[in-house]
């Protein structure tokens, strides 16, 4: 798997560029950079304390929400990934008995898949730490500030999916350049 560049490395100039003309992309590399060091120091702590994965507490969160369970389709889907990624992490969840599958009486092509006992006693404990983490590493911000934040990138996910919903017009079909003989 390719290692992801880290955003918190853009040039310090480009953070002082005069004028507004970049401030949208100042803003995406922004909150990546955010993104990248948070996530980085949440996998870190959560491989060291639990011995685990992002993407296994990422699942047993999803899992942790829904009781009842949910299908690898969904589970797939609330994650964000491949059916193929989810499996293989649900296995593995299986083999501990942290999860279960059960069939679906109705359709025994699907597949459902839920948290055990232990399971869930596992994702308690891990998700106040996480809590925990999340509080430390965002506490130099004031109470305002934080809910000044959750508010401006609220207005940001509407923009962003007020634009994703506007039709845009077809691109020009890409001219292919004779190879010369």
């Amino acid at each position: 798997m390719a290692e992801r560049a880290d955003p918190s490395q853009v040039p310090a100039d480009y953070e002082t560029d005069a004028g507004d003309r970049h401030d949208q992309l100042r803003l995406w590399l922004r909150l990546l950079s955010c993104t990248f060091l948070v996530e980085n120091e949440i996998r870190t702590r959560l491989a060291q304390s639990f011995d685990t994965t992002l993407p296994r507490f990422d699942l047993m969160a999803q899992l942790d929400r829904v009781p009842e369970g949910l299908t690898m389709s969904a589970l797939s889907a609330r994650l964000m990934v491949s059916n193929g990624n989810t499996t293989g992490i649900v296995e593995r969840l299986v083999a501990e008995g942290l999860v279960r599958r059960t069939v679906s009486d109705t359709d025994r092509r699907s597949t459902s898949v839920s948290l055990t006992a232990k399971g869930r006693a596992a994702f308690k404990t891990m998700a106040a730490q996480h809590e925990a983490w999340i509080r430390e590493l965002f506490g130099e911000l004031e109470p305002a500030q934080t809910k000044r934040l959750l508010s401006l990138l609220g207005a940001a996910k509407e923009a962003v999916r007020t634009s994703l919903a506007t039709p845009r017009p077809a691109a020009a079909p890409r001219r292919r350049k004779r190879a010369k003989a």
